[in-house]
């Protein structure tokens, strides 16, 4: 019999979806998120697009059963995970199923901080589509701040910047507001700013559409635009504060590590890490990614994260 292939890595997000398999990585399209309907169906069809990407780019889509080569087992961090507990234990089962090994599904927050801070106590804030931080003391205590969705949080996220960037567009274009070259950006999404709306709200992923204006924000920003400045300012407001919401309040000295997205855009990673310094918070880098965190979790069930884990080995 051939020896199984290494573990399987899969950090799941919103927009993409990651896989890596020893020294072999590939990506796909992300899913909405596990809390979502139908987010189970959706987080399988990313997770297999992927693998299919990984063995052969631009494949035809494949199945669960191609997890059957990674019987050494497979590490799902999946957005989503923490709110439907339930939902992530049944992917857990499918793909333990599946691949004949053991399987561990937990929120891509929770990979992302193990991968970042090595499995060591300390706070990750993730600031991708999405925004949230997740903090862990030394007793293994979690604690997690935002990354409440679209509809009522991820305030300072990549979704959150796009979407004050096109409202900022729209007040311009009807004299709401102040004019701003966002205005003549966002008219490229669009037939018509009047359209603007009904283009973004029948978006099957509303978080992604805004998220992908967030770039053009921070680019305008960095060449001066007033309004575009002004969101970003206060997106870093916002994620500052989650930060500090999870950081013991005892504490004097507390890691924070930053993830995500919005850290690959450098002029507004360095204002936000100095504003985390500013806030009294101990700014590290990032050990490693959320793929580095699910080895961590896959192997190591006593790690403090293990409480947010589904953890499943084959029948």
């Amino acid at each position: 019999m051939a020896p199984a292939e290494p573990a399987a890595l899969v950090d799941l997000g919103k927009t993409t979806c990651r896989v890596r398999v020893g020294d072999r990585s590939a990506s796909g399209h992300g899913s909405a998120g596990l809390a979502e309907h139908d987010g189970l169906e959706d987080a399988i069809a990313a997770i297999t697009d992927a693998l299919a990407e990984l063995h052969a780019p631009g494949a035809a889509p494949t199945s669960l059963a191609a997890l059957a080569t990674f019987a050494s087992g497979v590490a799902i961090g999946a957005a989503g995970a923490a709110t439907v507990p339930d939902r992530a234990r049944e992917l857990a089962d499918c793909v333990a199923t599946a691949s004949g090994g053991r399987a561990v599904v937990t929120s891509d927050v929770v990979t992302a901080h193990a991968g970042a801070l090595g499995g060591a106590p300390g706070t990750v804030l993730v600031a991708g589509t999405g925004a949230v931080a997740i903090g862990i003391d030394p007793t293994g205590r979690i604690r997690r701040a935002d990354g409440s969705g679209i509809w009522l949080g991820d305030d300072g996220s990549g979704r959150w910047i796009g979407q004050q960037g096109l409202r900022a567009a729209l007040r311009a274009h009807d004299g709401r507001g102040r004019d701003t070259a966002l205005r003549d950006a966002a008219m490229s999404l669009a037939p018509s700013l009047d359209a603007l709306p009904a283009v973004v709200g029948g978006s099957a992923t509303p978080e992604r559409t805004l998220a992908a204006f967030a770039p053009v924000v921070l680019s305008h920003a960095a060449d001066g635009d007033a309004v575009a400045s002004d969101i970003v300012e206060r997106a870093i407001e916002h994620l500052v504060t989650t930060a500090r919401a999870v950081a013991p309040p005892e504490s004097a000295t507390h890691l924070v590590a930053i993830t995500g997205g919005l850290v690959a855009h450098d002029g507004f990673a360095a204002r936000l890490r100095q504003a985390l310094v500013d806030g009294d918070l101990d700014v590290v880098e990032p050990l490693g990614d959320a793929l580095d965190g699910a080895a961590l979790i896959l192997d190591n069930p006593d790690l403090p994260h293990e409480r947010q884990v589904s953890r499943v080995d084959a029948p």
